[in-house]
């Protein structure tokens, strides 16, 4: 899903109702770093694979890690934004900024795996057996972002009434 939003829905429809223990700021940037290859890839007219070492889950883990830990050391400036788009919800530790980076990168390796028959996911092997196009993955990205919208509005609504 290169330039698509699509990976932000599960990650918001997750994230929202784990705010508490996710960093969902970090869940939803994690979620779409690992396009900035392909970007790069057609941009640039680079002579590497569209979906490279991003798209495999052996980059991912790591990727996420320094997303989380990048993410968290933004924390301290960036907090009052998050709280007041409701983003976030007094998490402690960098824990909750390191695994809302690694789910959010391996989630779209995931959830890219059934779509593009040249991802590998479990590099160094040379195959995807996740490859199946028939698979409902836009819909269920649409649906979910669907979901992590409707729990938004709940959320602010909710707010709302309370001040």
């Amino acid at each position: 899903m290169p330039f698509t939003p699509f990976h932000l829905g599960p990650a918001l429809a997750i994230g929202l109702p784990l705010r508490k223990w996710l960093h969902l700021p970090t869940l939803l940037v994690a979620s779409v770093t690992a396009d900035i290859e392909p970007l790069l890839v057609i941009s640039l007219g680079l002579d590497y694979p569209l979906h490279g070492y991003l798209h495999t889950l052996l980059a991912a883990i790591p990727h996420g890690v320094l997303i989380g830990y990048a993410m968290s050391l933004l924390e301290r400036p960036l907090s009052p934004l998050y709280e007041s788009l409701l983003l976030e919800d007094g998490i402690a530790g960098k824990s909750p900024f390191i695994l809302a980076g690694v789910m959010g990168t391996v989630s779209h390796v995931v959830l890219d795996s059934p779509l593009y028959e040249d991802i590998r996911p479990f590099y160094p092997i040379g195959e995807n057996p996740l490859y199946d196009p028939s698979l409902p993955i836009y819909e269920l990205c649409t649906l979910t972002l669907l979901i992590g919208a409707l729990l938004y509005l709940i959320l602010s609504m909710k707010r709302m009434r309370s001040r």
